[in-house]
Order: C-alpha cells, then sequence, then structure tokens
C-alpha cells in the first residue's frame, strides 16, 4: 500500500494519493502501528502539500521531523518545509510587488504597533514572529502592552503588506506615509482672547505671522498632551580634575495639540508660548501682589480645555512612545518640528512630539481612537 501510496505522489495524483491513506488510515486492518508510522505521516503531508494545503503540510512536517531517524525520510521531510518556504517567500515578493506598484506605494512611511489590550500575548507573539521572520521571544519583546511602538520605516507598498498580515492574525497596527505630516497645518497659541461657545485664539502660522482663529468647541476631535525635555550644557570638573562639558536635563515644557479635523489644522499651546496675562482670565483672583506661576497658569489653562471639551480624546501616551523612536534619527531628522523650543542645539523630541500628534491626528481621521484593528491608509 505504501508504494503506491508514493507512485501516486510522485504521479502528482494526489487525491488518488489521499484516497489510498484514506483507505489504510480508516481500514478495519489499520493498527497503531501504520498511524504512527512516520512514512505515513510524511505521505498525508506531501498530499496536503500537493492539494495547496501548505500551512497543515509545514506544521506536519515540523512536528515530524525531530521523530525521524531514517536520512533518506528526513531529507524528504526536510525538501518539503524548504519548499513550503520558497513558495511563502514567493508570494510575499509578489504581493510586496503588487502593493509598490500601485498608487503611493513608493511612499515612505511608518509602520505604528498598537497595545494588544486583552490579546493573548504568547500567541500575538508567535503570529507576529511568523509575519515578521524573528522568533517568538524578541516578537514578544516588540509587542507593546501600553502605548505605540514606532517598530519600523518603509516604502508603503511594503508596509501595506504587513499590516494586511498582521490583521488577519488580529495584531493591532497602522502604517502612514510621513508624507500626511506636511499636509497640517498648526498655529501655536499665543492666549485665548475670547470664550464661550465660539472661542477666539490669537496665534502664529508656520512662518510666524499673527493671526486669529475663532471656533466651535465640537470642532475638536482630541487632544494630544506631553512634556518635552529642555536641555543645558554646563561645565564640571570630573574625579581627574579635568573640564568636562556636559548636557543635562534642565526642565521639561508642557504641550497640548487641539486638533480640528474639519479645517485640516492643529491648535498647539504650550507653557513656553501661552501667553497668560493676555487674554481671558484663567486664574481665580489673587491678593494684591500676587502672580500664578507658569505651571500654575498651564494648569488652570488645562482646567479650562477639559470643562469645554469633557468628550474629546485624549493622547497622553508620549512618553512611552518617545522610547521607541528616538532612535529613529534618519526618520525624525526628515520631520519639521513646528515646536519652536528657541534651542542652543536641536533635539529629537521636538520632531518626536509631532510625529505623535501627526499619527493621531490621521488615526482618529480613519478611525475611532479606541478601535483595536483601524485600517492602514
Amino acid at each position: 500500500m505504501l508504494e503506491a501510496i508514493a507512485t501516486a505522489i510522485e504521479a502528482e495524483d494526489y487525491r488518488g494519493a489521499a484516497q489510498l491513506l484514506k483507505s489504510l488510515l480508516k481500514g478495519d486492518g489499520c493498527a497503531v502501528a501504520d498511524r504512527r508510522n512516520p512514512w505515513v505521516q510524511f505521505y498525508v503531508g506531501r498530499v496536503q502539500e500537493g492539494l495547496g494545503k501548505t500551512t497543515e503540510a509545514e506544521k506536519l512536517y515540523r512536528q515530524l521531523l525531530p521523530q525521524v531517524t531514517n536520512p533518506k525520510l528526513m531529507a524528504q521531510v526536510r525538501q518539503g518545509i524548504a519548499r513550503i518556504s520558497a513558495l511563502k517567500v514567493d508570494a510575499k515578493e509578489g504581493a510586496i510587488a503588487t502593493a509598490l506598484a500601485a498608487p503611493g506605494g513608493q511612499t515612505l512611511g511608518a509602520l505604528i504597533l498598537e497595545p494588544l489590550g486583552n490579546l493573548d500575548k504568547k500567541a500575538a507573539a508567535q503570529a507576529f514572529g511568523a509575519v515578521m521572520n524573528i522568533d517568538a521571544y524578541t516578537a514578544r519583546l516588540q509587542l507593546p502592552s501600553r502605548g505605540w511602538r514606532f517598530y519600523r520605516t518603509g516604502k508603503m507598498g511594503e508596509l501595506q503588506y504587513y499590516i494586511h498580515q498582521l490583521h488577519q492574525a488580529e495584531i493591532p497596527c497602522f502604517a502612514l506615509p510621513l508624507t500626511k505630516l506636511s499636509e497640517l497645518n498648526v498655529f501655536t497659541v499665543q492666549y485665548v482672547a475670547a470664550g464661550g461657545t465660539a472661542p477666539t485664539v490669537r496665534c502664529l502660522n508656520s512662518e510666524g505671522q499673527k493671526g486669529t482663529l475663532s471656533f466651535q468647541w465640537s470642532e475638536i476631535s482630541q487632544r494630544v498632551e506631553g512634556r518635552i525635555p529642555l536641555f543645558e550644557s554646563v561645565v564640571t570638573v570630573d574625579a581627574k580634575h579635568r573640564i568636562v562639558r556636559k548636557t543635562q536635563l534642565q526642565d521639561y515644557v508642557a504641550f497640548c495639540d487641539l486638533h480640528l479635523p474639519g479645517r485640516n489644522c492643529i491648535l498647539r499651546l504650550s507653557e513656553h508660548h501661552y501667553q497668560f496675562l493676555n487674554g481671558i482670565t484663567l486664574t481665580p483672583a489673587l491678593a494684591p501682589g500676587e502672580r500664578d506661576t507658569v505651571s500654575q497658569g498651564w494648569q488652570y489653562l488645562m482646567a479650562f480645555l477639559e470643562e469645554n471639551l469633557p468628550s474629546a480624546f485624549v493622547w497622553s501616551d508620549f512618553a512611552s512612545f518617545a522610547d521607541t523612536v528616538l532612535d529613529f534619527r534618519e526618520t525624525l531628522s526628515r520631520i519639521p518640528a513646528q515646536l519652536d523650543l528657541d534651542r542652543r542645539q536641536s533635539s529629537l523630541w521636538d520632531p518626536a512630539f509631532h510625529l505623535y500628534s501627526g499619527l493621531a491626528y490621521w488615526r482618529q481621521a480613519h478611525g475611532s481612537p479606541q478601535s483595536q484593528l483601524p485600517p492602514s491608509f
């Protein structure tokens, strides 16, 4: 019977071989030894492979390989695994080539991994590792439990392929063409000139020109909050009494972006630029001679926003996102920061925040911020 099965497989008569295997395994005279015969299991895998059930065949081959001692059978099992691996590579390369040829496929983009939520992290790591061709342990370290992970950059066509594969594995993620960031108009708010249901802000555009902008609170879809570090260069003396110049943390500057998708713009507030002595009164009455600190003024401003934007979604995981993106120096160097912190030396923290806010803007524009499986765009 085994010779007949082997002959049918060699002739690529996989359905005929399947019938023979069915007769062998379900016949009244079938012994347990026949079912456990590694050659029988191998032929089952070959039939599955021949019928296009490559996932099942590969799984069987990999389960069988550690049990095989026969050199001839071991070689054939390895060949089966190699054939299926080659098919996967060909299918992947073909899909990526098609995606790259599509409009926008050559545009530089970023792939962002989102928190797994209640998903089984072990199973997700195995699926992620299979898609990205990395081991499960490394994959587990890459998958975020909270906040976004800036995973990689690449051409959008290639990233779209990975997004599709990861979504099939129910791993939350999305991709964004970095050119989308330049489509946003960013206005630096100097102060809120008028409150009420239709507030007016005094602001600067990207060219530094002054102007005013009036809007409805309902136009603001979400807020993005973050703290940007300021650094200073100091001179110290080391243990060997040598003068050493080093950079150290000086302070943090709080930022808050308001997204107005209907106007394709971002209102950017910061405690560095906001003129707390101008515009509407945010603070309670003070005794003569008393003045609020900038930090207190910022807290009053945030309370004012929370009061008028009770249902707006708030993105506040910038710190964890920054930890994953600051190593992408070349990518960040291409992104205009639009924070205007008057630094003596440029910092990657500035474009990192603008990137985070821009990702949140386009992420929300293509699906709910709380959606587990957003579409790629």
